[in-house]
């Protein structure tokens, strides 16, 4: 398709296909000068904003910048879940193309949190920073605490910084964001109290097309209260209203299919966004871009040449008052969109773990039990580790080894890739008998330093034949200099612009908890008990057996990563 536009000119043209010429308007995501727009197109509009204004889509497809539709063309409402309980999310108004107007209203629930204070409200600034976020938007913070709109604003600015560069306006730009924050102070379970914030968000959105966004950062058992609220008192009448839920979405296959049955009495599951911050990480977007858009990897890929795949999420601190939370969650979570082919998990895969108090270097730390929210029997879990196979034609026999806790000696998110060994390798004597230090390995470190290497078999420069092991290294700040965005702010944005491709689906959260809740059922009917380990060490030792039942190494525990 050619066009052609003029920064300055009044209006753009459009030269579309004859095919196109009368089919009316047309949605398109284009890239223009590096920014993306999703925007209506025909024959003739008006020129595009000097921001990277998005047009939104309400989740019934249509756009969020209402534009004129033929006779009959109006939204209907899905018929998912109950009519009369179910969140409104209909376009409406009918506007002239160019005079089109529309607004989005983000509403943080649980506001004072510390979620909300050190990751939305940041997330949401960095995205006004970089003109990502529409041209018109409102921002309202909800909590029960009792709070004016300006004392949200000089909390939440507390954590706003200039981190993404120190460009020349960063202050003015902090001020004109923080003008767009009010609070509103509510009980979850209060229709009144919803509708109050309702009337609120009506007077920002005056004379605009409302749009709505409700951030759920609070823990689950409040999920159904606040979604009946926002479904009753306080869903858009004529835009689309959108939630975001925070995991973890139930404790087993039961409550989470009960987690979901609640929610889509009152919600589509094109509104319900699954939000796990880790999906969000640039390193897991860039797996995809890694794995199809190299050549050198694509005959690779496949049990032929790869021994083993690792998952590894560490945290270097405790449970700090969370004892019921349980990180092995994020691993099933992240691995949702291959379950299915996956092989049920036996308990002889699974290893669990418990972090026991420690002293060092004259300090104290405490064990999990030692946490007065914890009982001093507890059996939970703070380390897990798991092999799983991919039953199909590309992955059968390759184990995933998958191991993530709390309370380890450093903190970090990695995903490993090992390869095989090199068949009637020649130089097998230099390595001595430890082949698994001339194996290949490509590591991609999500977190806390984003980088990608691979460890290639290199002769050390001199007159004798000594091998060594060298890494081809890209380290992501020190290629690329410009701030890295947070995952909350890949994930918000494609909230608001209804792109659901890093969110989970409620058949995928299925999925999951069907693989993993019998075995979880036999540990706490087994009452199996955690082996404990170290606060601040390298884990319990039968995590490393369980990788060398499928002649395998932990690739964090190696000499070159401790």
């Amino acid at each position: 398709m050619a066009r052609c536009y003029s920064p300055c000119s009044s209006s753009t043209t459009f030269l579309l296909p004859s095919s196109f010429k009368h089919k009316g308007w047309i949605s398109r995501r284009m890239i223009v000068s590096g920014r993306r727009y999703t925007t209506p197109i025909s024959l003739t509009y008006p020129s595009f904003h000097s921001r990277k204004q998005s047009e939104l889509k309400s989740s019934n497809g249509y756009p969020l910048n209402a534009i004129s539709l033929p006779d009959g063309l109006a939204g209907k409402a899905s018929t998912e879940g109950p009519v009369e309980n179910r969140v409104k999310d209909d376009s409406v108004s009918l506007l002239e193309p160019g005079n089109a107007k529309s607004t989005i209203s983000i509403t943080v629930v649980g506001a004072s949190g510390d979620l909300a204070k050190k990751k939305i409200f940041p997330a949401l600034f960095a995205l006004f920073y970089e003109n990502w976020l529409p041209e018109h938007f409102t921002i309202f913070g909800y909590a029960r605490s009792k709070m004016s709109d300006e004392e949200l604003r000089n909390l939440i600015s507390k954590t706003l910084t200039c981190r993404i560069d120190q460009r020349e306006n960063c202050s003015c730009k902090m001020d004109q964001f923080l003008q767009r924050c009010f609070y509103h102070s509510g009980q979850y379970n209060s229709d009144q109290n919803f509708s109050e914030l309702d009337k609120k968000l009506k007077e920002k959105e005056v004379g605009r097309l409302p749009n709505r966004l409700f951030y759920l950062s609070i823990p689950p058992n409040i999920f159904m209260d606040v979604v009946r609220c926002v479904s009753h008192c306080s869903s858009s009448a004529n835009g689309w209203t959108r939630v975001i839920v925070e995991k973890p979405f139930g404790r087993d296959l039961v409550s989470s299919r009960e987690l979901t049955r609640y929610l889509k009495q009152y919600l589509t599951e094109d509104q319900i966004f699954r939000i796990d911050h880790y999906l969000g990480k640039e390193l897991v977007e860039n797996l995809s871009v890694l794995r199809f858009s190299n050549l050198v990897f694509e005959p690779l890929w496949s049990r032929n040449y790869i021994s083993n795949v690792q998952l590894i999420f560490s945290e270097d601190f405790g449970t700090q008052g969370r004892g019921g939370l349980f990180l092995f969650l994020n691993m099933v979570l992240l691995q949702v969109k291959v379950l299915r082919s996956m092989r049920p998990l036996q308990i002889d895969d699974l290893f669990i773990g418990q972090y026991k108090g420690h002293s060092s270097g004259g300090k104290s730390y405490p064990g999990y039990t030692d946490d007065p929210t914890v009982p001093n029997d507890s059996l939970t879990p703070t380390f897990a580790a798991a092999a799983l196979f991919i039953d199909n034609a590309r992955w059968d026999g390759v184990p995933f080894l998958m191991k993530a806790g709390k309370a380890l000696h450093t903190k970090g998110a990695e995903i490993r890739v090992q390869f095989k060994h090199v068949p009637g390798n020649l130089y097998k004597r230099n390595f001595g008998t430890d082949l698994d230090k001339a194996t290949n390995e490509l590591v991609l470190c999500v977190q806390p330093d984003e980088a990608i290497y691979l460890r290639i078999n290199n002769k050390v420069p001199g007159l004798g034949m000594s091998l060594d092991r060298s890494d081809l290294y890209l380290l992501y700040k020190a290629r690329y200099p410009k701030e890295i965005p947070d995952a909350y702010e890949r994930l918000l944005l494609d909230a608001i612009e209804g792109e659901r491709r890093l969110f989970i689906r409620s058949d995928e959260l299925d999925a999951a908890w069907a693989l993993f809740t019998p075995v979880l059922k036999e540990l706490e009917e087994r009452k199996i008990a955690p082996e404990l380990y170290p606060y601040g060490s390298k884990g319990p030792v039968g995590a490393r057996y369980l990788a060398e039942k499928y002649n395998a190494r932990w690739g964090d525990l190696s000499g070159e990563d401790s």
